[in-house]
């Protein structure tokens, strides 16, 4: 990592800048917009056709007729000169201005109404994996959802995105249709206190039962098994994609979930140094320990460095995905910790959660395979 920084003189601060702009370029940001009607070709028809006519994504918050504001619905129709309060991509801005009409500066807080914006946490574990459009909240309840928080990341809400728990869903309506819905959707954050350990130990027994069941292959003389990296590692997966149609909840604090990383990374250190302290000191140097131990050192460094080179100099890659992605190919705990300290974002974590199950499932199962192949 630090050979490739200082080979394409990488400054941090600047790749935390790019990365930040990445990000809003991959992804729908809400963008909030008022709009004044004055396409003359769209007066009369309602928001469900103006939707159909326009086909991108946005929601119409709230919409102000004759000086008075309300909520809309698919029905409600549009006149001219009505003020639409839209949340938008950034990217559709213009598009919607060419078929809408001029964009106006307006503070709708200030406007006396019964409407008010406010935002719910999901906290109530059934709605875990449900839809946005499953809630039917302008038909029950009279709102309308306008984004999506998610780990710090806003969402343009639309009807096919999943709840998951910890969501925060902004919602615009009436108070009392509003204080409906939080009831309904939890909205206590003492909630969100409480770890879901119990997930956790059904993924770890899960795991290791599969671990442990032998996979035959025909033509080899024994079988082989994912063992205790490869079988949580799938059952994890698994959990994670399909969890909440079996009601579990993959919410964990992120007080339990730092908690359990380090732990595990002291495990596995711990582990590495007692099962290789005993005759480490005997095995290098004895007559072709050092050469094993520079075998090793090449073995290790060069394809990092191929790699590493490859990602920055052809993709154009991140250095900090970058850090994740060398990390996670050499299935490298304690590197990825370093690249966190490093970066200060999640990006080499991600980079690292893509790799490492691939790397993990060739690490297990191609050296069992090459034990049974050649002795």
């Amino acid at each position: 990592m630090i050979i490739v920084r200082y080979l394409f003189r990488i400054n941090n601060d600047e790749e935390t800048k790019r990365l930040e702009a990445e990000k809003e370029a991959s992804t729908l940001v809400p963008h909030i917009v008022t709009y004044k009607v004055e396409n003359p070709l769209i007066v009369g028809r309602t928001l469900e056709k103006l939707a159909l006519l326009i086909d991108r994504n946005f929601v119409v918050s709230r919409i102000q007729k004759e000086g008075e504001v309300m909520i809309p619905d698919d029905n409600t129709v549009i006149g001219k000169d009505d003020l639409l309060l839209i949340v938008l991509s950034e990217e559709d801005e213009d598009a919607m201005k060419a078929f809408i009409g001029p964009i106006v500066e307006m503070d709708w807080e200030a406007i006396p109404s019964p409407i008010v914006s406010r935002r719910i946490v999901v906290t109530k574990p059934e709605y875990n994996g449900h839809t946005v459009g499953s809630l039917r909240l302008r038909m029950g309840y009279r709102l309308n959802a306008t984004r999506l928080n998610r780990a710090g990341v806003d969402l343009l809400v639309t009807p096919n995105l999943e709840l998951q728990m910890g969501d925060r869903l902004t919602v615009v309506g009436r108070q009392e249709d509003i204080a409906r819905l939080a009831s309904r959707l939890g909205n206590s954050m003492k909630r969100l206190n409480e770890p879901n350990m119990i997930t956790i130990f059904i993924g770890i027994f899960l795991g290791i039962l599969l671990g442990s069941i032998p996979l035959s292959i025909p033509g080899m003389s024994s079988s082989m098994k994912l063992g205790l990296a490869g079988g949580p590692l799938v059952v994890a997966i698994l959990i994670g994609r399909f969890g909440h149609k079996m009601k579990l909840v993959t919410y964990t604090s992120t007080s339990a979930s730092l908690m359990l990383r380090e732990i595990g990374i002291c495990l596995f250190l711990a582990s590495v140094g007692i099962e290789a302290g005993g005759n480490f000191v005997d095995t290098v140097f004895s007559d072709d320990g050092l050469l094993w131990v520079l075998w090793g050192f090449l073995i290790t460094i060069i394809p990092m460095l191929v790699i590493g080179i490859i990602s920055r100099w052809y993709y154009k890659l991140n250095y900090f995905t970058i850090m994740g992605l060398l990390s996670g190919s050499m299935t490298d705990p304690p590197a990825l910790a370093y690249a966190n300290k490093v970066s200060g974002n999640d990006a080499p974590a991600v980079a690292y959660s893509t790799v490492y199950p691939l790397t993990m499932f060739l690490r297990v199962l191609t050296a069992q395979l090459l034990i049974l192949i050649f002795i």
